[in-house]
């Protein structure tokens, strides 16, 4: 059946999965609030989307790296959300003792602290209503460290238990929550760290992960977590049956040969 959602919200909707999402769910009829730190290209989304689907969108221009970002975005949407779309999120690439620590503490605060926060504020009016979802968009690098990507994937890999933890709590509310794990897809994430640097599986379209996505939701029964693609999915079952001692030299020599080189 079919996920009928009246308002749904995503963050990072200005590119790549988010802008997907957008387009996808436009199609099916949604309003949308749209939320991402260029204000322009959200409101160039919205009014293609207007026009293309006669949806109502409310742009949010919006730094989800602030404080308690959720209940501040929670304050300025207009309407009750029946489906949030966790999606925005960022990483660096490069030996953890050479980073920025202002900028890793960016990677933790939209990656990790905001998707807690938006959940936090989120979810109990969903729960009250009794209907609802949320995805939160995880990634294949969460089933094994790895090397140059240290904190981002740790943040994907707590994204995905925190929201299998939630898939348990919310149940029976009505509300469903999973996280959704792409393998490397082709979008700008990887003109930041390189591209092809995540190695592990197959690159994919932004359209064929929500996909997956969606059909993930509008199943009766929702698994807690969902990797986009048969061939990740084999590759992220392999590497957690594989010993650490053993993945991690592999993993680090793919990044090695697929970094993006100095400019």
């Amino acid at each position: 059946m079919t996920f009928s959602a009246t308002l749904s919200l995503i963050t990072g909707a200005s590119s790549g999965i988010g802008l997907a999402f957008a387009r996808a769910l436009a199609a099916r009829g949604s309003n949308l609030v749209l939320v991402a730190r260029r204000a322009d290209r959200l409101q160039e989304l919205a009014d293609e989307l207007t026009a293309s689907h006669g949806v109502k969108c409310q742009v949010i221009p919006f730094d989800l790296s602030q404080e308690r970002s959720g209940h501040a975005l929670l304050k300025r949407v207009e309407g009750e959300v029946d489906l949030f779309i966790n999606n925005a999120g960022f990483a660096v690439q490069g030996p953890f003792v050479e980073a920025d620590p202002e900028v890793l503490a960016q990677v933790i605060a939209v990656d990790i602290s905001a998707v807690v926060d938006i959940c936090h504020a989120f979810l109990p009016g969903m729960i009250t209503r009794g209907r609802g979802a949320i995805i939160n968009v995880s990634s294949t690098t969460a089933f094994q460290p790895v090397p140059t990507l240290a904190v981002y994937a740790a943040a994907k890999a707590f994204v995905n238990s925190f929201s299998q933890a939630l898939w348990q709590e919310t149940k029976h509310s009505g509300v469903k929550v999973f996280a959704l794990a792409p393998g490397p897809t082709s979008t700008e994430f990887f003109d930041v760290i390189g591209e092809k640097a995540s190695v592990f599986g197959r690159f994919q379209s932004a359209e064929q992960v929500v996909a997956t996505g969606l059909e993930a939701l509008d199943r009766r029964l929702t698994p807690p977590a969902v990797v986009s693609g048969a061939g990740n999915a084999v590759v992220a079952r392999f590497v957690r049956m594989v010993p650490a001692r053993v993945v991690l030299p592999v993993v680090a020599g793919m990044m090695r040969r697929h970094a993006k080189p100095p400019a």
